[in-house]
């Protein structure tokens, strides 16, 4: 028999020798975070938060703010709020101005027309949904 004191059999909290949910490691500590409570959505993001997840200095993100690329509110203190999609717009835009020879006031414009693009292309799938066609671009 073997002198560790983990590897005895004990009954478990059902009463037999199975193993419980609790594992074992040799040679390294087991970290276990325990979260409690329920998660309530994110309805908004603060102007750190944007910058961060998104890669760029706040100073740009508030200039993106001024210029209109990024839709953002004020509280009551001044403080910038984003929506929760603000960092994906903002590498929208870093992605278009990498590959258009545009300055950001520019980027408005062209974020605009792209987006109706695939509001309209949208409006068309939809209508030709029931269509077997396969010439439905026409």
């Amino acid at each position: 028999m073997t002198d560790d004191p983990r590897s005895a059999a004990a009954p478990g909290p059902r009463g037999d020798n199975r193993p419980t949910a609790t594992p074992v490691r040799r040679g390294s500590s087991l970290n276990i975070a325990v979260r409690t409570g329920t998660m309530a959505p994110v309805t908004r993001l603060s102007l750190d938060v944007v910058a961060r997840r998104a890669g760029l200095h706040p100073a740009l993100v508030r200039r993106f703010v001024a210029l209109g690329l990024v839709d953002a509110t004020r509280d009551s203190a001044g403080r910038l709020w984003f929506a929760p999609t603000a960092p994906a717009t903002l590498a929208r835009i870093q992605r278009l101005r990498a590959g258009l020879p545009l300055n950001y006031a520019s980027l408005g414009l062209v974020m605009d027309l792209l987006d109706r693009i695939s509001e309209l292309e949208a409006a068309l799938r939809r209508s030709n949904a029931g269509s077997r066609s396969d010439e439905s671009w026409i």
